[in-house]
């Protein structure tokens, strides 16, 4: 195996790792990067990118690993273990209606720089709009904790995740700002984006790996291992900063980021500097 191509593996698993869970876009930091470094063919990409979510994943699982377990073991007679457990499914099922109606469409038309640093700047500012509102008591917090949110507000957290099929939107922005606005507070969002995130990603990628399972081979292990441990090492380091980092901030710098960086590939590509050709 080529030791480049096995480098490049890696630097897309930090690259997800870092990013899967943050307010900016793994999706869009995966094309630009890969874009960049010319990593692999487009369809292959795209079975690499969804092979490494599943580091991602295990990392989630491993932080949260006390919460699932105790779920899973009262789920047959805790009727708060039951509710919890229908509260992600009913936040995971719109992303399933929606991204079979809507996924090829999408991936055909808006998987493209340009695309993702568009909605890299729009959802910077969506950002600095609820971090503000928050922050002036425009949005009274409702629910504190993950476990006492109804059905209702796992239904429209499930809803807003959706527009994360929006490559650049952040699947964690959607779901975290989302919750915000719709009364979480930041820590219940936090933690209801990351239970959420295990049936939706485990779920898309398994479906995504079946269709493209032809273009998979033996030969691939190495380079599919590289980026899944990678990944997941990197995610569990980012998601344990997370969560002691929303104790005392907010998101305006991930918002910040968002912007600057999306003005940035946009003159890039305006320029010829980066030819984002994805």
């Amino acid at each position: 195996m080529d030791i480049v191509l096995l480098l490049k593996a890696a630097v897309m698993g930090v690259v997800e790792g870092l990013t899967e869970f943050l307010p900016i876009s793994s999706t869009g930091h995966l094309i630009l990067a890969g874009d960049l470094m010319n990593f692999l063919d487009k369809d292959k990409r795209s079975v690499f990118e969804i092979s490494i979510q599943t580091g991602a994943i295990f990392a989630v699982i491993l932080v949260y690993w006390q919460k699932i377990r105790s779920t899973l073991v009262d789920l047959p007679t805790q009727r708060s273990a039951q509710l919890f457990a229908l509260n992600v499914l009913i936040g995971f099922l719109p992303a399933v209606v929606l991204g079979l109606l809507f996924g090829k469409v999408i991936k055909a038309h808006l998987f493209t720089p340009v695309v993702v640093a568009s909605t890299f700047i729009v959802g910077g500012f969506i950002i600095l709009w609820a971090e503000k509102r928050q922050a002036a008591g425009g949005t009274a917090v409702r629910v504190t904790d993950a476990d006492d949110m109804t059905w209702r507000d796992a239904l429209k957290v499930g809803l807003v995740q959706c527009f994360a099929m929006i490559p650049g939107t952040s699947r964690s922005g959607a779901t975290i700002i989302g919750g915000m606005l719709l009364g979480l507070s930041r820590k219940a969002a936090t933690d209801f984006s990351f239970y959420l995130a295990i049936p939706t990603l485990m779920g898309a990628g398994a479906y995504s790996l079946y269709k493209e399972r032809a273009l998979l081979s033996m030969a691939d292990v190495p380079l599919f291992g590289v980026g899944l441990v990678v990944s997941f090492l990197s995610a569990w380091v980012c998601v344990r900063w997370l969560l002691r980092f929303i104790a005392s901030h907010s998101f305006v710098g991930f918002a910040y980021y968002r912007i600057v960086f999306g003005i940035v590939v946009l003159a890039t590509w305006w320029t010829g500097v980066v030819s984002w050709a994805a």
